[in-house]
């Protein structure tokens, strides 16, 4: 029994370390069947998922579920610490030889107080090991926890600079595609612009987006359950706005120039593709068009009245659902995993960004100010 709870013990801490390394150190994505991060997230995010259904008010709801990333970031840790105080006092159990003052019997649940205070670097003494290897163990543990609290101090700012660094071409885009963000938004009000090279830069700069989204969320697979600072954005529907845009540029529109838009496209399907696998989003062969004929020509109309030369013939329309098809089904594979809402085609009409609102327009419109609001709201 001993034997068998130490190698219990050192499987135990080695998969924990693995697990850790691979999530923390190693800037990858880790393809096996099982993994400790995996089947935390996936006992974690169903229980929080099910408990945020019923909440009725969807704001209160978005803000329960805004908690999970950051809280499970947390428990993720606590949990990779049990599993090594655990780890450590079975291979201790397995070793024997302890010394307890006032020769209380030593038990397992002893040794598990005797890992902890260990790991923490607290050093009572009341609990003393006295063979070589145990001893030896113990200085491990130890130097275990140090190196324990340097990763949490390290790894949080990483964490945290990654999602600031992710939302802030996502505000960007609230006065360029409107809140939620819309390709037929983004279009009506930039794609129309005398200077062509304006659209080309923010294509490129949304490339340049993809590329860090995919890098930092394989990297730290937490960052998937961050959820933008407002209720109408995040890191998907920015995603998929700018594969929307792209895609109806590249298929049937005309005078705007299409190599960058060609990167773009493909740099932010090829994210929308990998995060799906990272957060274990299955494939809805069920899945609701999210464009039908006459959304697409009310699209096309809003887009040719903002002065677009835009293509409507079925050539057209046979390459943009065929663009669709290659990221559509990943989107809202990710929207369904996630619970994010999957932007769609064109705004809502009437909607203020959300820069336009404050907490203090009432009151102004109350003084008779509303005017000069109303001026900013046309000149915008």
């Amino acid at each position: 029994m001993p034997i068998l709870a130490a190698i219990l013990g050192i499987l135990t801490i080695l998969s924990v370390l693995l697990d850790a390394f691979e999530t923390i150190v190693l800037p990858r994505k880790v393809q096996r069947a099982f993994r400790l991060t995996s089947w935390f997230y996936r006992h974690t995010w169903v229980p929080w998922v099910r408990v945020s259904q019923l909440i009725r008010v969807r704001s209160w709801r978005e803000n329960f579920l805004g908690y999970f990333g950051p809280f499970s970031l947390i428990l993720l840790l606590a949990f990779w610490a049990l599993g090594l105080i655990l780890g450590f006092a079975l291979v201790q159990f397995g070793l024997g030889e302890h010394v307890r003052l006032g020769n209380e019997p030593i038990t397992f649940g002893i040794l598990l107080y005797h890992s902890g205070e260990t790991f923490f670097t607290l050093g009572y003494g009341d609990i003393t090991p006295t063979s070589g290897l145990a001893r030896a163990l113990a200085v491990m543990e130890a130097g275990m926890g140090f190196a324990f609290l340097g990763v949490v101090v390290g790894y949080l700012p990483v964490v945290y600079s990654s999602f600031s660094n992710r939302e802030i071409e996502i505000s960007l885009l609230d006065s360029r595609a409107g809140s939620p963000p819309s390709a037929g938004e983004l279009l009506a009000r930039l794609g129309c612009c005398p200077d062509p090279v304006v659209l080309d830069n923010i294509f490129r700069d949304w490339e340049r987006w993809s590329a860090d989204l995919l890098a930092s969320h394989i990297s730290y697979p937490v960052l998937c359950f961050f959820r933008s600072q407002h209720s109408n954005q995040s890191w998907l529907g920015a995603l998929t706005t700018m594969l929307d845009v792209t895609s109806l540029v590249l298929a049937g529109i005309d005078g705007i120039p299409k190599e960058q838009a060609k990167l773009t496209f493909a740099m932010a399907r090829h994210a929308a593709v990998d995060l799906a696998q990272v957060v274990n989003a299955r494939y809805e062969p069920q899945a609701p068009d999210r464009q039908s004929p006459e959304e697409l020509a009310k699209l096309r109309k809003t887009l040719a009245a903002a002065g677009m030369r835009v293509r409507n013939d079925a050539e057209a329309d046979a390459k943009l659902l065929k663009m669709r098809s290659l990221y559509e089904p990943y989107c809202y594979a990710l929207g369904r995993r996630l619970l994010l809402d999957v932007p769609a085609w064109t705004g809502e009409e009437k909607k203020k960004d959300n820069w336009q609102g404050g907490p203090w327009d009432r009151a102004i419109l109350a003084k008779g100010l509303g005017d000069r609001v109303h001026v900013i709201d046309e000149h915008f």
